[in-house]
């Protein structure tokens, strides 16, 4: 009988890049992929640690599969794994743990477990080359890992180590395989990608003009760089020297505070933020082109953070940068990290009255950003799946739109008026 494995993902888009390398490598040694619900020798967890909150769902997923699968074996991966190894050894069902350091070596280390001879030996390498290959449209891929930035809420450095990554040349190959698999969109993600190029020399301006010389590439999003990684000499490039690259930034703000902004230890203030922000909307948006989405994300109750901190946070976002959306996360408190031991914690009843006077801010904001585009005509890039006799797609600044299903319209890019079509309007990432 073949082996059978079955992956649980959890966490950011890196997560599911890994996740889908590792279930390649496997494959290709002859297991089978089934879905996690479904019986397996093996389920794989990639775990997520953020927040206290990820923690526990990772915990409860792994319950959760032993009990319904008591004769399985249970691996994990992830940052959880990293930060709470022994932690997890410890949960019933869990036969093998491996850390950031040991992804590299998982696939052989699992198969020999099993009794399958790999002949990839032990490769412990720092940096784990992925992508996702799971959708007909849109690939993830890894082009950097680890984070030396260290802000006060964070344990992501911790969990994934200093900032490394591979030569563009090797990226530039992967790119290749994707293109080959048919795949139309790239999405360059990282925990801290515009930092690409500490280990090799090279920068992250560097990286995307080498991909946009891929053939069969046709699209390319950046999922999350930092406001001072996102240079003027990138958006120059973007807004005038590629097609490539969309009008679409995932950008981490946090606060709208400087107060707090100093004391996560961010490295930059609301000014220079603001600034980018309309450095982006001077080169990027005219008139009769697509607007440029913005996703930004925000922290609410950092310790310290008063009603009128708060209230800073609310009037920079709604009266001077308006985002097209808004991602916002309640202050989650992480051992290790130096605003975890700080005394003026914030209630959590009042971080949740937070996040919902966010949401709807991000709500009023998401609808205005949609109306503001709802005369232009875009490409959009239309996706397999089916719902009630619909499918859906992406213009090029993240605009999720529907149309009745035609299957020679998947993975293919139209130019559409946005008039004539059902625009979905919610929550774009």
């Amino acid at each position: 009988m073949d082996t059978r494995i079955a992956y649980v993902t959890l966490g950011c888009k890196l997560n599911y890049a890994e996740t889908s390398t590792y279930e390649r490598a496997f494959t290709g040694y002859g297991l089978k992929t089934v879905s996690w619900n479904e019986e397996a020798e093996i389920y794989l967890v990639n775990t997520c640690t953020v927040t206290e909150h990820s923690d526990k769902k990772c915990r409860n997923i792994i319950r959760k599969l032993h009990r319904r699968h008591p004769e399985a074996s249970i691996v994990v991966t992830g940052c959880y794994a990293q930060m709470k190894k022994d932690e997890i050894s410890r949960i019933e069902g869990v036969r093998m743990v491996f850390g950031a350091e040991e992804k590299s070596s998982l696939v052989s280390r699992v198969l020999e477990a099993f009794g399958i001879t790999s002949g990839c030996g032990h490769d412990i390498s720092t940096f784990y080359p992925a992508y996702s290959s799971g959708e007909r449209t849109r690939s993830f891929l890894k082009v950097q890992d680890g984070c030396d930035f260290k802000c006060a809420y964070c344990t992501v450095p911790y969990a994934r180590g200093e900032s490394r990554n591979i030569p563009i040349s090797n990226i530039v190959s992967m790119a290749r395989e994707i293109a080959a698999r048919g795949i139309k969109e790239i999405v360059l993600t990282g925990v801290n990608t515009g930092d690409f190029g500490k280990t090799t020399g090279e920068t992250f301006f560097d990286l995307i003009r080498e991909l946009d010389k891929v053939e069969g590439i046709e699209r390319y999003r950046i999922s999350s760089i930092e406001p001072n990684l996102l240079t003027e000499e990138i958006v120059d490039w973007i807004s005038s020297g590629t097609k490539k690259f969309l009008p679409h930034f995932h950008i981490p703000l946090q606060s709208g505070s400087d107060t707090i902004l100093k004391q996560m230890g961010r490295r930059y203030d609301t000014s220079e933020f603001a600034r980018k922000i309309d450095y982006i909307k001077e080169k990027m948006e005219t008139p009769g082109k697509e607007k440029v989405f913005f996703g930004i994300d925000v922290i609410v109750g950092f310790p310290g953070e008063t009603d009128q901190l708060f209230n800073e946070t609310y009037r920079f976002l709604k009266e001077r940068i308006r985002p097209s959306f808004i991602h916002i996360f309640p202050y989650s408190r992480r051992a290790g990290t130096p605003a975890a031991s700080r005394t003026d914690q914030v209630q959590d009843s009042i971080k949740t009255e937070r996040v919902h006077v966010l949401e709807k801010l991000s709500g009023e904001l998401h609808r205005e950003f949609i109306d503001s585009n709802r005369n232009n005509t875009s490409e959009v890039l239309f996706e397999s799946t089916r719902k009630n006799g619909m499918m859906s797609g992406y213009t090029a600044n993240y605009i999720r739109v529907s149309v009745p299903y035609n299957p020679d319209l998947t993975g293919k890019i139209v130019r559409i008026n946005l008039s004539d079509v059902t625009i979905t309007a919610e929550n774009p990432e």
